[in-house]
């Protein structure tokens, strides 16, 4: 069988394709459900009802996701600058809410029917044909779902999917149940009642725990995590990487990194490099939806503690006044704060080297005014004469 690609985030008809997926859940839960409840009714079926339940929670959860896939839709605002899209995580959660508490609920009804045995009426062969039917119906439906979600890459959808799988376990075993019974079991149809109840308090505690682990920002597995890194750690200009942080946020994912650059380029240049390694990473995975990079001049695991005491640039040019003292008045300055202190860089107009005793003099009396100043590690004077016509051309 040909293999479908994916379906890309981005796609116009991804959320048409969603909601297609889930009506045909819809439809195919409410026949399921009144024919399973009528006729475990009819032919005495605690199983069949139990399956039935079950089949109504899917409805439920259905809705859920048709109103979570409607909403988590919606672009970025104010009051949700990174989008909508946990609301198909909180939809998650709430489906996996909703099957636990039906599961505990099956499984009290059927133990509290196993006391009384004794009471309990023959469970008629339409039981049987009904079990059968949903059985097909709800594997079929699981087969369609997971290939939609798989392509449309929704975890939502997948794990409704994997609800239906469940739905037809269950109807596995409420039909054995149901032969059981008809073999003169008396306890078959109502044990079935337990075991689909335990399987839907299970299904539904690891749903919910999945959405947990995203809500609360668990990150990325660590070989995606690993994978990042090395995309990150390639890319020209990047010399090392520290505190790379990712979270999930529904079917996409987020990703914080700190990179170190160069401590000499200049700001324009960091800034392409900072966006160079965003659009790498976007481009070699795409389940990230945004990357945030912070650029840096040195691993600043302490957060650069050290550069936060130190002075900023006018307070610092003021202290350097008195050390600068019979140079003309500088061009431009430029501050590197590396290793808890500051490398100063002065240009000055080439035209001042026509005394060129007096700027000798001038830089052996600022060498020696540089010992009393601890902030300052080095001291360069660089003379620059313009080469091309200045403006505009």
């Amino acid at each position: 069988m040909a293999q479908h690609s994916e379906i890309s985030f981005d796609d116009p008809g991804r959320h048409a394709m969603a909601q297609r997926c889930t009506w045909i859940s819809v439809v195919v839960n409410v026949f399921l459900t009144a024919a399973q409840v009528v006729a475990g009714i009819i032919a005495h079926s605690q199983g069949l009802i139990a399956d039935g339940l079950h089949s109504l929670s899917d409805l439920v959860c259905d809705f859920l996701v048709l109103f979570a896939a409607h909403h988590s839709k919606d672009p970025a605002d104010d009051s949700h600058p990174y989008g909508h899209a946990r609301i198909e995580t909180a939809a998650s959660f709430a489906l996996g809410a909703i099957l636990a508490a039906t599961g505990a609920g099956i499984i009290w009804s059927a133990g509290v029917k196993l006391q009384d045995l004794g009471n309990l009426p023959p469970v008629a062969p339409l039981a049987l044909w009904t079990a059968v039917i949903a059985l097909i119906a709800k594997e079929g439906l699981f087969r369609y779902m997971l290939h939609v979600g798989e392509r449309l890459r929704s975890p939502m959808l997948v794990a409704n999917a994997w609800h239906a799988r469940s739905d037809a376990a269950s109807s596995l075993v409420v039909a054995v149940g149901i032969v059981g019974n008809l073999m003169g079991f008396a306890f078959a149809d109502s044990v079935a009642a337990v075991i689909v109840g335990f399987m839907i308090v299970r299904m539904g505690v690891v749903f919910s725990w999945d959405a947990l682990q995203e809500l609360i920002d668990t990150g990325l597995s660590a070989e995606e995590v690993d994978s990042i890194r090395q995309v990150i750690i390639d890319t020209p200009g990047v010399s090392s990487l520290h505190e790379l942080r990712t979270r999930r946020m529904a079917h996409r994912s987020l990703v914080d990194a700190h990179v170190c650059v160069d401590p000499r380029v200049s700001v324009s240049e960091g800034h392409r490099v900072a966006e160079m390694t965003r659009k790498r990473v976007l481009d070699t995975h795409a389940s990230v939806s945004d990357v945030l990079v912070h650029v840096d001049v040195e691993n600043d695991l302490d957060h650069d503690l050290n550069s936060h005491n130190l002075p900023d640039r006018n307070a610092l040019m003021q202290q350097l006044t008195p050390i600068l003292a019979g140079l003309p008045e500088a061009r431009r300055v430029v501050l590197h704060y590396l290793n808890g202190r500051v490398e100063v860089e002065i240009f000055l107009p080439v035209d001042v080297l026509a005394d060129l005793s007096a700027v000798n003099r001038a830089e052996r009396e600022i060498a020696t005014r540089l010992k009393d100043q601890p902030l300052v590690s080095a001291l360069s004077i660089n003379y620059q004469q313009s080469v091309f016509p200045l403006g505009s051309a």
